[in-house]
């Protein structure tokens, strides 16, 4: 019965791992085209309802998102690298203090290694603001120009 037990929980562990990936990418595909089609939709009502320039831009215009590059520099290689070095830190503490992986203290300190790399992350993200944010908010506003005036 045992082993029975041991091979259910085997096959139930590889249907999961290769399960789930490909559940995944079918739920992406799935909701891109959900997207599509409701972008179509829209446009065709403001279409049909002969909606003005300004309101159906608002309709159709995705808020902006912040931006992932600020200057030279890619903002989510940036919070990547400082988590992996935050985990390498609490990984290195670890092993100095000659903690067991199974216990609780072992989790504790990676988690705060983690939480250190991303407050170094947020600092230097911050100085980066600092530098080029002006840059990039004049650039910005130079390629968008404020509409001119509706002709009636």
């Amino acid at each position: 019965m045992e082993a029975l037990a041991d091979n259910f929980v085997g096959m139930i562990a590889i249907i999961l791992i290769f399960g789930l990936p490909v559940i995944a990418v079918v739920m992406v595909f799935w909701s891109s085209m959900h997207k599509k089609s409701k972008d179509k939709e829209i446009r065709q009502l403001i279409i049909e309802n002969h909606t003005d320039a300004e309101t159906a831009k608002l309709l159709i215009d995705e808020p902006k998102k912040q931006p992932r590059k600020m200057g030279p520099f890619d903002l989510n290689t940036l919070r990547a690298a400082c988590i992996l070095l935050g985990i390498g830190l609490g990984t290195l503490i670890d092993w100095l203090a000659s903690i067991e992986p199974g216990s609780i203290y072992f989790w504790l300190i990676i988690a705060c290694g983690i939480g250190i790399g991303l407050l170094c992350s947020f600092l230097v993200e911050m100085q980066l603001y600092k530098k080029y944010g002006k840059k990039q908010n004049d650039e910005t506003a130079t390629d968008n120009p404020a509409p001119a005036e509706e002709i009636k």
